[in-house]
């Protein structure tokens, strides 16, 4: 389906679901077809674990300060 830009910017929606559901749709400017929707397909999948052995967190990272408590939790009058 070949739909002008004026009909595309109407019906966006309508025009997603139909490539969405494999339906061949180009957007056109003065007839000349310009632009097709097409579902989008990632390039390469997600690497995990890409700061592995690059970072370092101390064991006692989760452990409570004091005054750093206390700075938060001081009673103000």
């Amino acid at each position: 389906m070949i739909v002008n830009v004026s009909e595309a910017k109407a019906n966006l929606s309508k025009l997603i679901d139909m490539a969405y559901h494999g339906e061949e749709v180009i957007i056109a400017k003065n007839n000349l077809p310009l632009v097709e929707l097409q579902l989008h397909k990632p390039k390469e999948k997600r690497k995990l674990g890409l700061l592995a052995g690059k970072i370092h967190i101390p064991e006692d990272f989760l452990q409570e300060d004091e005054e750093i408590n206390a700075m938060f939790h001081e009673e103000r009058l």
